[in-house]
């Protein structure tokens, strides 16, 4: 998918292309999401020296697309604290099933490599930003991430 400056919603009844919405691709320097695969999802969150954020997210989801703009106020927020990682689930299901990943949006944050916590569905600006907050705080303790057992 390519890099867009802005999205479309898009009337249901004329198919006219109507309301402009900021999305969650930028640059780099402005925040962007970062698309990551299996291929590189332990150089850009496991070995990241920054906080992540990652979202499975799948571009069907209602759910998925409802959190966009929310995302993009909280990295505004978040002011290059946090790398805000994207990944498809349809197409890494490898990274859905280690982590557990039973429905979209899921939001896990990672510090250090590890998982320290995660959010299921749509959440607010400030849900968002108090968990991040509550987990960058919050160092000391650390649960290893492993793959999940439930079935």
């Amino acid at each position: 998918m390519p890099a867009t400056s802005a999205w479309y919603s898009q009337c249901i009844k004329c198919h006219v292309k109507r309301i402009p919405v900021e999305s969650m691709n930028r640059t780099q320097k402005e925040g962007r999401v970062l698309e990551v695969g299996k291929t590189n999802f332990e150089s850009e969150v496991l070995s990241s020296k920054q906080p992540v954020l990652v979202v499975f997210c799948a571009p069907w989801s209602k759910a998925c697309r409802v959190l966009r703009p929310v995302l993009n106020k909280v990295m505004r927020a978040s002011s290059g604290s946090v790398k805000f990682v994207k990944i498809n689930s349809d197409e890494n299901p490898d990274l859905s099933l280690w982590y557990g990943i039973h429905s979209i949006p899921a939001l896990l944050y990672f510090v250090d490599g590890v998982v320290r916590a995660r959010i299921t569905g749509t959440a607010s600006k400030q849900a968002i930003l108090a968990k991040l907050e509550s987990v960058t705080s919050n160092d000391n303790s650390s649960t290893r991430s492993e793959p999940s057992n439930e079935h």
